[in-house]
């Protein structure tokens, strides 16, 4: 009897292992990610990575999740749709991961996409509020905060309802993010009856800010919204102000409000920033107290909103993984994702289902004061 039962389990084993899934050994779990940790979008990469890989390490040293340590391999894409789908591809077919994690963008998400839908992987917490992530949905991609929609339709309705503005110019990154932000902008004016007034472009990694400064300028705006990286958006500024061009200036979250606060120096005071993310310094919510608790351990001195939004993608990564069980495969961590309806991540709740795919619909408008973002008042 002793033998049959080593054989059964032996058996047992051998047929687990050979229908283990990708990714996925008896003591790890490996993730990919790919995102800007060089060039002028890198604050956004490096902050959304350490935000991600300091939940990871703090599971880890626990256990890991049902047994298995995380891995994450990480890739530099530069912010470049080409490198992020050179990227994908060798995680996907070469480093065999799990899924993939933390990606940052809308251009480079665009160019991923593709290769995500082929090789049936799950792509969790891009971080982009892009629209076609979300509509029509795919079941393999999970967007856990607001939607670009949601973002410039808090932003429009404060200008318009709040202080009366009609005149809303936009300046944007000349890709599929500064579209997708313009689609956003575009939509909310319309409920109000109005068009977007003028519009500028730059060209993506550059500075090169002056033509679209000058088209807008000219029509003298109240407000300009900007969809762009921090460093070009600051320039963007900077020049206005010099140049006594004084409108309301306002951003999206993707900007990223620290580095672009940086950037921005003395400019930067009555500038709007729209986020996804509740304040890491005026929240409390145990969420925050355990995000800053976690980022000290890791490391990091004043995180915020960036590395808070890859700390969430993590936490819920990690919830999923324990829904599915020691019998780790793609298709059942897809399901425990989609089983996340009002699950409660330390005062913020996640909601996923069949047909939703965005885990946060709230939006925080913030505006800079003395170097902070601060929360605005409604």
């Amino acid at each position: 009897m002793s033998f049959l039962r080593c054989f059964a389990a032996a058996t047992a084993l051998f047929a687990f292992s050979a229908s283990a899934e990708v990714g996925v050994t008896d003591s790890t779990i490996t993730f990919g990610m790919s995102n800007a940790l060089t060039g002028p979008a890198s604050g956004l990469g490096n902050g959304v990575k350490e935000g991600t890989l300091a939940y990871f390490e703090k599971i880890n040293k626990k256990g890991g999740v049902n047994g298995r340590k995380i891995k994450v391999i990480s890739l530099d894409d530069g912010y470049e749709p080409h490198r992020a789908a050179k990227n994908a591809k060798r995680l996907i077919y070469t480093d065999k991961v799990f899924a993939l994690v933390s990606f940052v963008g809308t251009p480079t998400s665009k160019a991923v996409v593709p290769e995500v839908k082929r090789a049936n992987i799950p792509y969790i917490g891009p971080f982009t509020g892009a629209e076609f992530l979300r509509n029509p949905g795919d079941k393999n991609i999970f967007n856990i905060r607001a939607s670009y929609f949601d973002e410039t339709e808090k932003l429009v309705d404060h200008f318009v309802n709040d202080l009366g503005y009609t005149k809303i110019a936009i300046f944007i990154q000349d890709d599929g993010y500064g579209a997708a932000g313009k689609a956003g902008v575009k939509r909310a004016l319309k409920k109000h009856g109005l068009n977007i007034h003028a519009e500028g472009r730059y060209k993506r990694n550059t500075l090169k800010v002056e033509q679209g400064l000058n088209t807008i300028k000219y029509r003298e705006p109240e407000a300009v919204i900007m969809v762009g990286a921090y460093q070009a958006c600051g320039a963007f500024i900077k020049l206005a102000h010099q140049q006594n061009f004084k409108p309301k200036f306002a951003n999206i979250s993707f900007v990223g409000t620290k580095k672009l606060i940086a950037e921005l120096g003395s400019f930067g005071d009555g500038s709007y920033i729209s986020q996804v993310m509740p304040n890491p310094d005026g929240s409390d919510l145990r969420l925050i107290s355990d995000f800053k608790k976690d980022l000290k351990s890791f490391g990091v001195k004043d995180p915020y909103y960036t590395q808070l939004e890859g700390y969430l993608n993590a936490k819920v990564i990690v919830e999923a993984l324990k829904r599915s069980g020691e019998n780790l495969t793609r298709e059942r961590f897809v399901r425990s994702m989609e089983g996340l309806k009002n699950k409660d991540f330390g005062g913020l709740q996640v909601n996923f289902g069949r047909s939703d795919r965005q885990g946060l619909d709230d939006v925080y408008l913030t505006k800079i004061e003395n170097g902070k973002a601060v929360p605005l008042q409604e």
